[in-house]
């Protein structure tokens, strides 16, 4: 995602390294860099036109600190632009409503029944709510199949009458029953079309006026890039939606979609699809998005997506085993389990400031941890217990076991005992105290 549009913007700032200040001629060039880079990325032309209007503006208004070259300050510029252009800060979903009732729209392919779910699942997991989801979509075959098997993945009931050819009738059973279950929140997925047609619009808008939605979301394929956006505009004027859903961010997506969207409708955009677990959804950041787009990383959603797999007591556990130097492989195979439930590896690392334009080339498979895993099963449940047990002829069995050599066995105990040990050390350490290795700054 944004990865062409980082390395154009990347390269555009490099017209201003080097130079002592900034000038009218040299802010021009930079810029112009800047619009076709965003024009590459499938930005709407006219937004990108009032972007490095508004770019240039602040640039030659401001005076270069001492403490800034030109080329930062105009990084600087850029990311505050790039972020106000997607909204400037988040926007939370609309779930007061006895029930709340969140209505879907969007084309077909777009990702609508998908999304449901992992609404369904986020809100269930993270706000404590109890959701019904609704198989509004009477016209695509197996769709109202798919909602069960995405209910059943998340442990949420789904409403459907598959007989019944009216999603409005359908939609006011659903919450009937919903108020009956004492379920506090509604989603309805509803019926796309391969284009925009009257018909799909006046069924939607038809469900609307029968239910009233709390929260009417527009789903769209992000990688359709400038046609989301028209699309966008012409479901909005039909049903003036509340918020914007970008499914498939995690593909190879030129990303126009998510900087002109927000201007074209004046909708926020509130969550984003980075893949196909029902747990890969995330709120909308304007600024996290602004700093992945300038390769500064993102460490506060790195940060939550650790938060979220972090378990107090756990912790608590851990920290006592490792101080007592009982950490074990029982131990390590559980923490290489909670780093693959926060998501794509890929992903994960690029969120680390400078490190995604390192790896960008760089194929990381999600089954990095096999290979390991493979070892530590084949250990006998003594083994992983008690390490020091591993002597040379149990390591054969184990390689031999896991379909690996001994030198990949061998490899993993010595990176084991040194984490181990370096993770006593930084447990034990008493504040101010250096612990041998570790360089002060």
């Amino acid at each position: 995602m944004f990865e062409n549009l980082s390395d154009r913007l990347e390269r555009s700032f490099k017209l201003l390294k080097g130079e002592g200040k900034i000038t009218e001629l040299n802010v021009a060039e930079t810029l112009k860099d800047v619009r076709r880079a965003l024009l590459d990325a499938d930005v709407n032309y006219k937004v990108a036109k009032q972007f490095t209007e508004t770019v240039k503006e602040k640039a030659l208004g401001q005076n270069v600190l001492t403490s800034l070259k030109p080329n930062q300050l105009m990084v600087k510029i850029v990311h505050d632009e790039l972020a106000t252009l997607m909204g400037g800060t988040a926007t939370d979903i609309e779930i007061k409503g006895s029930p709340a009732i969140i209505l879907m729209s969007g084309l077909q392919g777009s990702g609508k029944t998908t999304f449901s779910g992992k609404l369904a699942n986020m809100l269930k997991t993270k706000k404590g709510k109890k959701p019904l989801l609704v198989a509004g979509d009477v016209y695509r075959p197996a769709a109202i199949e798919q909602l069960h098997i995405l209910g059943e993945q998340i442990g949420v009931p789904v409403y459907s009458e598959p007989d019944n050819k009216n999603p409005v009738v359908i939609a006011q059973h659903a919450i009937i029953e919903a108020k009956k279950n004492g379920q506090d929140l509604v989603i309805i997925d509803t019926a796309g079309r391969l284009a925009v047609d009257e018909q799909m619009m006046q069924e939607i808008a038809a469900i609307k006026k029968a239910i009233n939605p709390d929260e009417i979301l527009f789903v769209v394929d992000s990688m359709t890039g400038q046609d989301a956006v028209n699309t966008a505009k012409e479901f909005n004027d039909r049903l003036d939606f509340n918020g914007v859903v970008l499914t498939k961010l995690d593909g190879d997506t030129r990303g126009g979609a998510a900087l002109s969207i927000r201007t074209v409708v004046d909708k926020p955009i509130k969550f984003i699809g980075t893949g196909e677990k029902m747990d890969a959804l995330d709120v909308f950041h304007p600024e996290r998005m602004a700093d992945r787009i300038l390769g500064m990383g993102d460490v506060v959603s790195l940060v939550e997506r650790a938060q979220e797999q972090y378990d107090e007591e756990e912790a608590r556990r851990l920290q006592k085993k490792i101080a007592k130097n009982q950490f074990d492989f029982n131990d390590f195979i559980s923490q290489i389990q909670q780093i693959k439930k926060m998501g794509n590896l890929k992903e994960l690392a690029s969120m680390i400031p400078g490190v995604g334009k390192a790896i960008k080339n760089i194929d990381i498979d999600d089954d990095a941890f096999k290979s390991i895993e493979a070892i530590i099963y084949s250990m006998t449940p003594h083994e992983r217990s008690n390490p020091s047990v591993l002597d040379g002829g149990r390591r054969q069995r184990i390689a031999k076991g896991s379909g690996t050599s001994v030198q990949e066995v061998n490899k993993l105990i010595k990176q084991f005992d040194e984490t181990r040990k370096m993770m006593r050390m930084i447990t034990t350490a008493k504040p101010g105290k250096k612990i041998p290795g570790m360089r002060r700054k």
